[in-house]
Parts: structure tokens; C-alpha cells; sequence
């Protein structure tokens, strides 16, 4: 309970002094700079100690967002009997709701921390005044809690996904005509002649040109082929890749 009250207390003190000039891009992985101030913990104890300001620095990596269905999903792993239950139900009433799977690449062991004279407010501008010189629209300035900062951190992180969602790639998409939306406002995927949606199509055909190069493992591409259900279409295509000529 306390420990509870303690992350509360932290995502209230959070508050995002500069945010990102862009958002998560659609078409390629997005890296976000982003620096977390707080005031030394310490300071609590030796209040006639400061101003300091604990900068907590480093980069959270976006893979492109991958467009998806409820029985794409249930066709992945880590997920309980309850979970697959509910999915079941998904694709049994809306088996083309659209959904966005983001794959956040994050390393605490990269975090750069180093403590400053100064106090929150005055550090913020300078490094303010860094981001502006050197150009970097993918950065964030985050104050939070000293103890609890990655808390703050993953506050933001949320609400840059969301935003990023509903400003940046559902309407990419939809400009795409690989969704649309219902007569109920959810979003659907878009799908050709074949039941194929549009979105996993253009991926489907990345991943062709992958194993044909050697970069990609053909397991890959069938693993894919086999969460769209559309293996049998494409099965001779897919022989084909091993067949010496």
C-alpha cells in the first residue's frame, strides 16, 4: 500500500517541461531522446544542501508500429487462457478491429546520470537550449521523482504512444487504405479481394524480398504468413524460395 501511494504520489509530481516536436513515424523505427530532472532525494535530509538537480539522460528505440488484427494476435505467444479466451471472443465479433503493436526497445544499463549545482528550473533551460542548438525535434525534458524517476518516464512514454496512435499512424494509415473506419467509429482494417489486409500485405512482401536476399530466416516469413492465415495462398511462393533452379 505504501509503495502504491509512493508511485502515485510520483506520476501526480510528473510533469513534461518540453515535449517531442515529432511523434512515433510509421514507416521506420523512431529513437527518443529524453532527459528526467529531479531533485536529489537527499536534499530532504539536508535541507540547507543545494540547489542540485539529478539529470537522468538516455534513448528509448520505436520499431515501426505494426498494423494488426485480434486473431493476428491470438496468434502470438505470451498470453494466459484468460486472455485467449477474451481474444477469441475479439475475433469472433470483430475479427478485422484494427490494433497497433509498438515494440519499445529500452536499456536502463545506457542511462547517463550526473548530478548539476543548479536547480531544476535553471537546468531545464540549459538543456533546453542544447536540444534547440543541436536540432534534436525527438527529444523530451521530463521532471519527476528522484527515487522513482523510470516512473515518470513510463508516464510519458504512455501518453507519447497514444498520442502518437490517434495523430500519427491511424491517420497515416487510413490515407494508406489499409484501415477504415465503421459504422461504430472502431477502426478496421482494409482488405483486398483475397482477405488479405492491405497492411499485411505490403509487409508480407518486405519479407519475401528479405529471405530472397539472405537477410531474412524463411521461418520468419512463415511465422508471419501463419498469424495472417493466409499460408495456403501463398504456399507455392514460398516452396519456390528453396527449389534450385
Amino acid at each position: 500500500m505504501a509503495n502504491s501511494k509512493r508511485i502515485r504520489n510520483a506520476l501526480k509530481e510528473t510533469e513534461i517541461l518540453q515535449s517531442p516536436k515529432k511523434l512515433i513515424s510509421t514507416s521506420e523505427s523512431t529513437t527518443l531522446h529524453y532527459y528526467v530532472l529531479a531533485e536529489p532525494a537527499y536534499l530532504e535530509v539536508f535541507e540547507n544542501e543545494g540547489p542540485e538537480t539529478k539529470i537522468r539522460e538516455g534513448e528509448i528505440t520505436w520499431d515501426k508500429p505494426k498494423l494488426l488484427t485480434p486473431g493476428y494476435i491470438l496468434k502470438m505467444e505470451g498470453f494466459s487462457e484468460e486472455a485467449r479466451d477474451a481474444l477469441k471472443i475479439m475475433v469472433g465479433k470483430h475479427p478485422d478491429l484494427a490494433g497497433l503493436l509498438y515494440k519499445m526497445r529500452y536499456k536502463k544499463d545506457y542511462v547517463n546520470t550526473s548530478t548539476v549545482s543548479k536547480d531544476i528550473n535553471r537546468t531545464f533551460h540549459r538543456i533546453q537550449s542544447e536540444i534547440e542548438k543541436a536540432g534534436k525535434e525527438l527529444s523530451v525534458v521530463i521532471k519527476g521523482v528522484d527515487e522513482l524517476w523510470d516512473v515518470s518516464l513510463m508516464k510519458f512514454v504512455q501518453e507519447f504512444i497514444i498520442q502518437s496512435a490517434y495523430k500519427s499512424q491511424l491517420p497515416d494509415y487510413s490515407r494508406k487504405g489499409m484501415l477504415r473506419m465503421n459504422e461504430s467509429g472502431d477502426a478496421v482494417v482494409t482488405r483486398n479481394l483475397e482477405g488479405l489486409p492491405i497492411a499485411a500485405r505490403e509487409e508480407i512482401e518486405k519479407m519475401f524480398a528479405g529471405v530472397e536476399s539472405g537477410e531474412l530466416e524463411p521461418a520468419k516469413l512463415k511465422q508471419e504468413l501463419d498469424r495472417w492465415s493466409v499460408f495456403t495462398a501463398y504456399q507455392d511462393r514460398f516452396f519456390d524460395l528453396f527449389r534450385k533452379e
